[in-house]
This record gives structure tokens, C-alpha cells and sequence, in this order.
């Protein structure tokens, strides 16, 4: 009997662990049928990213902190939107206070793809929205790409899961935007680019400059909120001390800018190459190119699609490199308008044409073909150089990414197509051997132009590595 009842009991046993066991497999099928963002395509976000290049071009007041500050937000807020099908990634909102993200059901299913088209479209339309009347048919590209999108993932999925998918990336974008209002130095600071401002006088200080004497652009934009630069390091080292004595650092530092734009102008040893590189990333003149920061992501576009990245890749890079984009620019312009380092233009007018007369109406090589202006140089103070700190900024987010890796062991052998097509100046093809190199060139390349001392470029891109690196060390896996 004893056999017959234990054997009674082990049949019970293995009938129950047969159901456990069934019903562990139902549920992990279950999890498995619900994609994950490493699933998917990245077409989602060259498609937008595409848009808001057209969109910088012409965005009147954007040029240069709103467009960083843009990209920072909508890399970020697409990570929050889709992090939670992003398994060993987190979410960073607990760092921000204020800072409330929707809550995630775990228990649906949702089409990633859709949720950050709905993410780039609320926001989009609300940071550029000053644009619907100058540029109609460009503001509008907004809704016809969101709805190009909507209307081909209906053909990938349920309606019940669309409809799911954009309200997360909505109600996402919406809290996102509602947190982005509550920088009251960012927050359609577009609008007025150019407040007053008690600027210091004297030799040394910025002023206006030649053909246009714009006031200075965002003299307050130090004060913006950053992703991950600490105050203690937004503001940059102190510059070369200013001097008007021919053998001191500072004149030699003029110079090199004097004569280098010089040999250009005559065709000297070298101008060519010289020219082209001033020229292709220049990008400062609005309605000719994307931004000088929007310039980082043209780059990374090309790359993003060469690589062919997963959706959950891309996703972390462009949040990486947005937010690093946004945070260099608070720490360069908050040290520009704390230093107030006049330009060199200004320097060799007025001290260099003492020793060599013909500077005294010196230019530089920076043209509009657009309004017709030559010799222009950027409305504000030198030191450090924006330039270089969206390159050291983009360039070390590139670097970390895709350098260092089995495909790419150290190094990226890189051709910026970005201006393959352009005839207002030279925008063929350049090769890089590294990003390390493509930031430096797109740094230094503002001392042919004429507008940046050497040490402007050195610090910019110090600072943007650092803004970069801090970016990096946020907690981004478990």
C-alpha cells in the first residue's frame, strides 16, 4: 500500500511540475513576443534627423545655443521614451529633480519606432514653431514626416499597439518639454537672441566687429541647465593675458592668424588646402548650412548609416551626443562672456597694424554669399572657441562609440560627404583618419578663417572632450 501511495504521490508531483513547467514556457513566450528597441531599424531617426538639418538651416535665433539644446533634448527624451525595452540600460530621470517620466506597462506591447516618431514630431513642432509663417512648407515637413512614419508602421503592427505607442512617445515628449520650460534661460530664448547686456570696455574686450557689428549673441546662455558638465567645470581656464608688446604670447598668437589669412588671400604655399579646410567647416552663415553643433550630427548620421546600427544603438549614441552638444555650449559661452576676449580682427587692426601697417583694414576670409557681407567674423567674444568645443564634444562621443571596438580597434578612417554637392565654396569630400582627427581639423580650421586665436581652439576642445566624457560616465547600464 505504502508503494502504491507514494507512487500515487509522485504521479501527482510530476503532473504538477509538467503544468509549472508549461505555464514558465507561456510566460517566457509571452516576454519574448514583445519586441525589444535592439529589434528595430535606426531609419526613424535619420529621417528626423534629416528634418531638423533643413529645419537649422533657416531657423532664424537658433544659431548657437537653441540648436544644441534641441538635440540634447530630443536625444534624451527618445532614450526615456524607449528605455524600458532597453534591458541593462536605465533610466537617468532620478538625476534630474523636477523631472517626471510617464509610467511604462510592462505588460503591453509597444512598437518603438513609432513612439520616438511621436517624441521628435511633439517636440519639433514646439521648438521651432517660430518658423510656421516665414517657413511654411519647412515647418510643415514636421507633420507630413510624422504622419509618412505613422502611416507606414500601421502596415507593421495593430492599431490597438500604434495607438499605444504614440500616446508613450507623446506623453513622453509632453513631460520632457514640460521640464525644458522650467529652463528659463533656454526656453524659447530663440525669440531673443540679443538682450542687453553690461558688457566691459576696453583694449582686450570683445565689441562688435566688421562689415556688420552684430551685437553679441546669447550673452547669458552660461546660465542654461546641462545634462552632466558640473558648475565647477563649465567655465574654461583662463586665456593667454592680453598684451600689445610684439614679443608676448598673445601677439604672436595674432600673428599667426595675420599672416595665415594672408598667404590665402595671395595664393601662397599651401592656401589651397588651407582655404578648403576654413571653408567646409565653416558653417556660420544661416540659410547656407546646418550650424556649426548641427554639423556633429550630419557627421553622425553618415556614420550611424554606414554602421547600420540597431534602433537600441542609436538610441544611446544620439542621446550621448545631444546631450554633450547641449552641455559644452552652456561652458563655452558662460567662459565667452566672462572673459570677453575681443576677436582677432579687432587685435590686429588696431595693435598689429603698428608693426604692419596694411592690418589696419585687415579681413577675414569668412564671406555671405547670401547678403553679400565679406570679411565676416561670428557676433561674439573669442575664448574658447564654440567650434572647437562641439567638436571636442562630438568627436570624443564618436570616438567612444565607434573606435574602439573589433570592427574599428582605435581608429575610424572617416570621409565627410556633408557639403559634397555645394558650389558656394569648396565642399569636396575630406578624409579622416580618426574622430580624434576630424575634431581637431574642424576646430583648427577656424584659424585660416580668420576669426579664432590658437588658444581658443585649444580650450574649446579640452572643454568639449570634457563635457563629452562627463556625458559618458552618467549611469547609463545596470
Amino acid at each position: 500500500m505504502k508503494i502504491i501511495r507514494l507512487s500515487k504521490f509522485l504521479f501527482s508531483l510530476l503532473i504538477l511540475s509538467g503544468a509549472l513547467f508549461v505555464e514558465s514556457c507561456k510566460e517566457i513566450k509571452v516576454e519574448q513576443s514583445r519586441p525589444l528597441v535592439s529589434e528595430y531599424s535606426n531609419s526613424v531617426f535619420l529621417r528626423w534627423n534629416d528634418i531638423f538639418l533643413q529645419l537649422d538651416r533657416y531657423a532664424v535665433g537658433y544659431r548657437p545655443g537653441p540648436v544644441p539644446h534641441a538635440l540634447g533634448y530630443l536625444g534624451y527624451t527618445a532614450y526615456e521614451a524607449v528605455v524600458p525595452a532597453m534591458p541593462g540600460y536605465n533610466s537617468l530621470a532620478n538625476l534630474y529633480p523636477g523631472l517626471q517620466i510617464p509610467a511604462f506597462d510592462e505588460e503591453k506591447e509597444y512598437h518603438w519606432p513609432a513612439v520616438i516618431n511621436e517624441c521628435y514630431a511633439y517636440l519639433m513642432k514646439r521648438f521651432f514653431f517660430h518658423m510656421e509663417n516665414e517657413y511654411p512648407d519647412l515647418f510643415q515637413s514636421i507633420e507630413q514626416t510624422r504622419q509618412q512614419l505613422y502611416n507606414q508602421y500601421a502596415t507593421e503592427t495593430t492599431p490597438e499597439i500604434l495607438a499605444r505607442s504614440v500616446e508613450r512617445g507623446r506623453s513622453v515628449a509632453m513631460a520632457l518639454y514640460n521640464w525644458e520650460r522650467t529652463d528659463l534661460e533656454a526656453h524659447n530664448a530663440f525669440l531673443n537672441p540679443q538682450p542687453p547686456y553690461d558688457a566691459p570696455t576696453g583694449p582686450g574686450y570683445w565689441e562688435p566687429t566688421v562689415p556688420d557689428f552684430v551685437q553679441g549673441l546669447f550673452p547669458f546662455w552660461g546660465r542654461v541647465r546641462t545634462f552632466a558638465l558640473p558648475e565647477a567645470e563649465q567655465l574654461a581656464r583662463p586665456p593667454i593675458p592680453y598684451s600689445g608688446n610684439t614679443q608676448s604670447l598673445f601677439y604672436n598668437q595674432a600673428l599667426e592668424v595675420y599672416f595665415r589669412v594672408n598667404n590665402i588671400k595671395e595664393n601662397g604655399p599651401g592656401a589651397y588646402e588651407d582655404r578648403w579646410m576654413a571653408e567646409f567647416w565653416s558653417d556660420d552663415i544661416l540659410g547656407l548650412t546646418f550650424s556649426p553643433p548641427a554639423r556633429l550630427i550630419a557627421v553622425a548620421n553618415q556614420v550611424v548609416a554606414e554602421e547600420n546600427l540597431n534602433l537600441e544603438e542609436t538610441v544611446e549614441f544620439y542621446a550621448k551626443l545631444g546631450m554633450s552638444l547641449n552641455d559644452i555650449s552652456v561652458g563655452i559661452w558662460q567662459s565667452k562672456y566672462i572673459y570677453n576676449l575681443e576677436r582677432p580682427v579687432s587685435y590686429i587692426r588696431r595693435v598689429v597694424s603698428q608693426q604692419y601697417p596694411a592690418a589696419g583694414d585687415w579681413t577675414t576670409i569668412l564671406n555671405n554669399p547670401i547678403n553679400g557681407y565679406e570679411g565676416i567674423t561670428p557676433a561674439f567674444p573669442a575664448y574658447p572657441s564654440g567650434h572647437s568645443g562641439f567638436a571636442g564634444a562630438g568627436g570624443k562621443i564618436l570616438s567612444a562609440f565607434f573606435e574602439f571596438n573589433s570592427k574599428h580597434p582605435g581608429t575610424f578612417v572617416f570621409t565627410d560627404k556633408c557639403h559634397i554637392s555645394r558650389t558656394e565654396f569648396n565642399g569636396t569630400p575630406r578624409t579622416l583618419a580618426s574622430f580624434t582627427e576630424l575634431a581637431r581639423e574642424d576646430a583648427y580650421a577656424r584659424i585660416p578663417l580668420g576669426v579664432h586665436f590658437r588658444m581658443d581652439c585649444d580650450e574649446g576642445l579640452r572643454m568639449g572632450e570634457l563635457a563629452a566624457q562627463r556625458v559618458l560616465e552618467l549611469p547609463w547600464r545596470k
